[in-house]
């Protein structure tokens, strides 16, 4: 059964495309977290370490989220790997040091660039009407600032 919620279908389609590659880069910056935890080291590992698993856990939070926000306007999620890294504006690239300083870097630049995607988006999902969506993206690009701030103060 079709979702009528007031979206018209390619309106709702546009938003869903918007969604998906959220969904993706948000799925690959979970994995680069991931393997931050997991292969971090130096004197700080403990620390960083915990740090980064809350991070983590923040961003399996956030897929849920924009994958149930495609659900709402009645479309499919993306779920494979396969669908992630073609629609990712992110780099999977591994970085060739796995100390914390290093890590972190990465992990800045790609919450700015999901920041930068979600400013780029909010007003034209607005023109479609769809307030919640805009909203839903406002909110979760607060939390990417939040997060981009902490990581940025690590480096000062």
């Amino acid at each position: 059964m079709k979702a009528q919620i007031g979206l018209e279908p390619k309106k709702a389609e546009s938003i869903s495309e918007v969604l998906s590659s959220l969904l993706a880069d948000e799925f690959v910056l979970y994995a680069k977290t991931r393997n931050a935890h997991w292969n971090v080291q130096g004197p700080d590992f403990h620390t960083v370490h915990l740090y980064f698993e809350t991070l983590y856990h923040e961003l399996e939070t956030y897929i849920d989220d924009v994958a149930e926000r495609i659900r709402q306007i009645g479309h499919y999620a993306p779920a494979t790997l396969q669908e992630y890294l073609e629609l990712t504006h992110l780099t999977e690239q591994r970085i060739e040091k796995n100390d914390s300083l290093s890590f972190i870097k990465d992990l800045l630049s790609d919450h700015e660039a999901i920041i930068i995607f979600l400013r780029e988006n909010i007003d034209k999902i607005e023109e479609e009407y769809d307030f919640g969506t805009s909203d839903f993206l406002t909110t979760l690009m607060e939390k990417h600032e939040k997060t981009a701030w902490m990581l940025r103060s690590h480096l000062k």
